[in-house]
């Protein structure tokens, strides 16, 4: 069973970054596209990224472009979502969820995913 540990949550200021890594213990994610989901207090988790199996495509939602990035890690059991120029309005609870892919297509829709993460905290505050 595919199990996917969030890190690197925390409390910034507006205007700073956080890095969230999405580790699965024991699996190569290579054959997954990866999804990065938050969930605000009172609102229905939405989509914020995703990642095709080989990298090649990425997306993001409107409100995080140009300010996020994800990536996949050299140890390929490691996805990354580098976060910059945070807002209040980015708070949330994060979530990393995969799916395999024998053709991959990168979609950020909740009902897609398999493997969810527990989630992990981003508060921008100042």
């Amino acid at each position: 069973q595919l199990q996917l540990v969030e890190s690197g949550g925390g409390l910034v200021q507006p205007g700073g970054s956080l890095r969230l890594s999405c580790a699965a213990s024991g699996y190569s994610l290579e054959n997954y596209d990866i999804g990065w989901f938050r969930q605000a207090p009172g609102k229905e988790r939405e989509g914020v990224s995703c990642i095709s199996t080989r990298g090649g495509v990425k997306k993001y939602v409107d409100s995080v472009k140009g300010r996020f990035a994800v990536s996949r890690g050299n140890a390929k059991n490691t996805v990354y979502l580098q976060m910059n120029s945070l807002e209040p309005e980015d708070t949330a609870v994060y979530y990393c969820a995969a799916v395999f892919r024998v053709v991959s297509v990168c979609v950020m829709n909740v009902e897609v995913y398999r493997n969810w993460g527990q989630g992990v905290q981003v508060t921008v505050s100042s």
